[in-house]
């Protein structure tokens, strides 16, 4: 028995003790399922997108399903491979007959079930970041995701330095699906914000140390570097920066933004800084602010569920629950329908990313007004000022 559908029936059987306490479902459930990394590589990833599915499905039926009817959630762990997503997928459309799939956790394993996703006309709401998940969106009908393209989060760091004057920076990209496409944005993206990228160095995603990189960027005449990879090789390049004193700012990417990474990383993550969507500081917004009410209940559920403060990877699985949540909701379990919901009424809608305005040329609905910089000071999350 995998690993996927161990998790499948330990979920299934927490459904069928709610209904056993009180709660008659007398319609057929409703199937959903899930791909993410609850182990391997990306599991820092897929444990708090896990963990969050699972969480809002128990939410769900314990105030009756959708409708009348229980929700069923099946989850497949990917394992953080690419080959195992593509088996799961199948699983899912072949065997168990899901209405739609959400996840992957990664960009790489996102991409290796499009062409499954497509020809089984089945939606995809991915919680992985790539924009080419979603691009060009001829090719990806039946695709969506949650989290912010990797363009507005480099307009989004781009913005920041230019306001403090920064023209030269050094980059360093992860040799994955992630970061090619990160990489590419920030070459794309610089001649429009005045900035020159004086480096660019490459590292891979089992490297150890990556201080040769690091002291190259500087030498070349950064004024602050920019690491785009997500996971262990944030931390690393962290510790790095922290012992070389380099002097100059350092740029995480989105994936930056879960607490361990600043366990980990110890006093080198103070002054690190990272765009993020409010997830992270949702109990400094305004009042007035279309997310905090729905980041407020999300942050204190999982908390008290978990025992943990949740990651923004979780918030991306939320968003992407609550679409298909919502399309059921209205247009009940026929898959173009809920397609065309996503595409058509998922807009000003309030998620833990953004305020998510999706349409036919856009399968992502967020943009640069959707994140913040964020900075690490004394072990807390803190705008950047």
């Amino acid at each position: 028995m995998t690993k996927g559908f161990r998790i499948a029936s330990l979920f299934l059987f927490a459904f069928l003790f709610i209904g056993a306490c009180g709660i008659s479902f007398a319609k057929e459930p409703y199937r959903i399922g899930v791909v993410v990394a609850a182990t391997g590589s990306a599991s820092f990833l897929g444990e708090p997108e896990r963990n969050t599915f699972i969480m809002l499905a128990e939410q769900i039926n314990k105030v009756g399903g959708i409708n009348g009817h229980p929700l069923e959630m099946i989850i497949e762990d990917s394992k953080s491979d690419e080959t195992q997503a593509v088996l799961s997928a199948k699983k899912l459309l072949d065997k168990d007959n899901v209405l739609a799939i959400l996840g992957p956790s990664t960009t790489g394993e996102s991409m290796a079930i499009i062409p499954i996703m497509t020809k089984a006309q089945t939606p995809l709401i991915s919680v992985a970041s790539g924009a080419v998940i979603v691009q060009p969106i001829q090719e990806r009908y039946w695709i969506f995701k949650t989290p912010q393209n990797d363009s507005s989060m480099i307009e989004t760091i781009y913005t920041y330095m230019k306001k403090y004057g920064t023209t030269k920076v050094g980059i360093m990209s992860v040799s994955s699906s992630f970061g090619d496409s990160a990489r590419k944005a920030l070459q794309d993206l610089a001649p429009k914000y005045g900035i020159t990228i004086v480096a660019d160095e490459r590292f891979g995603p089992k490297d150890s140390d990556m201080t040769t990189q690091l002291v190259k960027l500087k030498a070349a005449g950064a004024q602050a570097i920019i690491n785009m990879s997500i996971g262990p090789s944030q931390v690393l390049v962290t510790k790095n920066w922290a012992s070389l004193k380099m002097g100059m700012p350092l740029y995480q990417s989105h994936g930056w933004g879960n607490r361990k990474n600043i366990e980990l990383s110890g006093k080198a993550s103070e002054g690190v800084l990272s765009p993020s969507g409010r997830l992270l500081i949702w109990h400094k917004l305004s009042d007035k602010n279309p997310q905090k009410k729905l980041l407020k209940k999300y942050a204190e559920d999982y908390t008290a569920r978990f025992h943990t403060e949740p990651a923004i990877f979780g918030g991306h699985a939320y968003d992407a629950f609550m679409m298909v949540v919502e399309a059921l909701k209205k247009v009940g379990p026929d898959k173009k329908k809920i397609r065309d919901y996503v595409e058509t009424k998922i807009t000003n809608w309030p998620g833990t990313g953004g305020v998510f305005k999706m349409s036919p040329n856009d399968h992502c609905g967020l943009d640069k007004d959707s994140m913040d910089i964020v900075v690490v000071k004394n072990g807390e999350w803190e705008f950047a000022k």
